[in-house]
């Protein structure tokens, strides 16, 4: 199961660095993504990636303060996280696609999902 680590408590205007073990699925993975989920609200979108790393796509909310990368190497999929603002509290789960899609970007997109991480922004 893909496992999502590095989140924590944090004020705001701090950062974090969110990353995502794809050990055992580099072969079939394509497309990889982050999504949220707020209390009392539906998971939604932050950022996805494929696996060629030169595509990526992101929220909105979240355009200039997060970016996501990937290391081929470590099979890994990071979030750098930064200008942490409340309303990034969230839990924040990582997934994997196993199809070649022009973008990743609605759940339907992704395959494989791993359980969250809690980043908490305190005022």
């Amino acid at each position: 199961q893909l496992q999502a680590s590095g989140g924590g408590s944090v004020q705001a205007g701090g950062s974090l660095r969110l990353s995502c073990d794809l050990s055992g699925r580099t072969s079939t993975t394509t497309g990889m993504g982050w999504f949220r989920q707020a209390p009392g609200r539906e998971r939604v979108f932050v950022s996805s990636i494929n696996w060629r790393g030169d595509r990526r796509k992101y929220a909105d909310s979240v355009k200039g303060r997060f970016t996501v990368s990937r290391s081929v190497a470590e099979s890994t999929m990071s979030l750098q996280m930064s200008s942490l603002k409340p309303e990034d509290t969230a839990i924040y789960y990582c997934a994997v696609s196993y199809r070649a899609l022009r973008e990743y970007y609605s759940e339907a997109n992704f395959d494989s999902w791993g359980q969250g991480t809690l980043v908490t922004v305190s005022s």
